[in-house]
């Protein structure tokens, strides 16, 4: 993790988005080793770190989760889950049209990397220190979320809306676009999140080659 996203995550608040977790002592846990996480990394933070900010005794942690793998086990749960749920939530406004909707999928994945940064890092990143057993149940949403974007993909192309070399490989970049947006985006007067947003949006059209079929209107 290069210094300068480290030093922005930390000074950053890292919170989860509303209704993720219900509040009290387990989102506290959460929202703390979030920050640390993101900052510090999964292996760079200890339980005893997290429990002298939550000003608690690692005994008193240990009895909301069996250990520091399954609070990050929790964290990616809740990330892949709030994501699948914003793309559904975008489609749903989005209509029957592949490139309307995957200009829906883009705004979405935009804007939620970029408004909880923190939950971005540890969800794309820290996972891997997770063991199979404990990532499975994110990693089975996470597919759930890839195989909405290629069920476009793969009605776009058939109905001459877009013109990809592959499928997967284009699904993965899509989603890459928003994946790096903590590495290195801060929102600003020369760059707001709206702006951002356009630009994502604009730039997955470019890569799908999309094309309007007969009688389609303005994205």
């Amino acid at each position: 993790m290069s210094s300068l996203r480290a030093s922005r995550l930390r000074a950053a608040k890292a919170i989860l988005p509303p209704s993720s977790v219900p509040d009290g002592t387990r989102r506290r846990i959460l929202e703390v080793a979030l920050r640390f996480f993101a900052s510090e990394g999964f292996h760079g933070t200890s339980v005893r770190d997290m429990a002298k900010v939550l000003e608690l005794q690692p005994s008193a942690l240990y009895s909301h989760f069996p250990s520091k793998e399954h609070i990050l086990s929790e964290l990616v749960r809740v990330g892949y889950e709030v994501h699948a749920s914003t793309l559904q939530a975008a489609l749903r406004d989005a209509g029957d049209d592949p490139i309307d909707q995957i200009c829906a999928l883009a705004r979405a994945h935009t804007r939620l990397h970029a408004t909880y940064p923190h939950l971005a890092v540890v969800v794309n990143e820290e996972i891997f220190a997770l063991t199979a057993e404990l990532a499975a149940p994110a990693l089975a949403i996470r597919a759930q979320s890839m195989a909405l974007v290629l069920q476009i993909l793969e009605r776009g192309v058939a109905m001459g809306c877009f013109s990809i070399p592959d499928k997967a490989a284009t699904a993965s970049a899509l989603s890459a676009i928003g994946v790096r947006i903590p590495s290195w985006y801060e929102p600003s007067e020369a760059l707001p999140l709206d702006a951002l947003v356009d630009i994502h949006v604009e730039l997955t059209l470019r890569m799908l080659r999309a094309e309007r079929s007969p009688g389609g209107g303005s994205v």
